[in-house]
């Protein structure tokens, strides 16, 4: 069987990060001024995501995608070219409006439990060092792109080689996050 295509980033196995990697700059696909974002910081919970929003380079199957805090983001050319993919969207994803790169995703609502962090693309930069990616999320979601259902055995399969633990939601530590901030939301769990 021929081996299953994930992402460019880590088909040929997962980079690991720097420790005390400062971050670097991210460039849209323009080849004529492109989109340039500055992130500040290491990123975090960096994964790869097979659901149908996020955005994949050519040939992917899966994104890549990382989080970092949203005050360490910010635009540094071109940002007239971006524009939300889709506004009613939890997570506002500011693309590139000529070739289409997915330059940041933000969370406009407080009330949300990532509101606060910004989803980045890591390969999107030059600079070696970020977190490596430590999972897959939303594995089954591929499907819904066109991924035929009777090679998904071989697609966790893959993940699992790279060490990339599949799921068809976010990682555990993810989940409980988000179940934390829901239950503080409620009244159910106390700080």
């Amino acid at each position: 069987m021929a081996t299953v295509s994930i992402h460019p980033a880590v088909d040929h196995g997962v980079k690991p990060g720097k420790d005390h990697f400062g971050g670097g700059t991210l460039s849209c696909k323009c080849r004529d001024k492109p989109v340039k974002v500055k992130v500040g910081a290491q990123t975090a919970h960096n994964h790869v995501c097979g659901c149908s929003k996020c955005w994949k380079p050519a040939g992917a199957t899966f994104s890549q995608v990382a989080v970092v805090a949203r005050d360490k983001v910010s635009v540094l050319e071109n940002g007239d070219k971006l524009a939300v993919v889709d506004p009613k969207a939890a997570i506002q994803r500011h693309a590139c409006t000529v070739c289409g790169t997915h330059m940041i995703g933000r969370i406009e609502d407080t009330n949300h439990p990532f509101h606060g962090l910004d989803f980045v693309h890591t390969e999107l930069s030059s600079e070696e060092g970020w977190s490596a990616p430590v999972f897959a999320a939303f594995v089954s979601s591929i499907i819904e792109a066109g991924y035929d259902p009777q090679r998904m055995d071989a697609v966790r399969a893959r993940l699992n080689e790279l060490g990339l633990p599949p799921y068809d939601c976010l990682s555990p530590p993810l989940m409980d996050a988000i179940a934390t901030h829901v239950a503080k939301a409620k009244g159910t769990l106390h700080a």
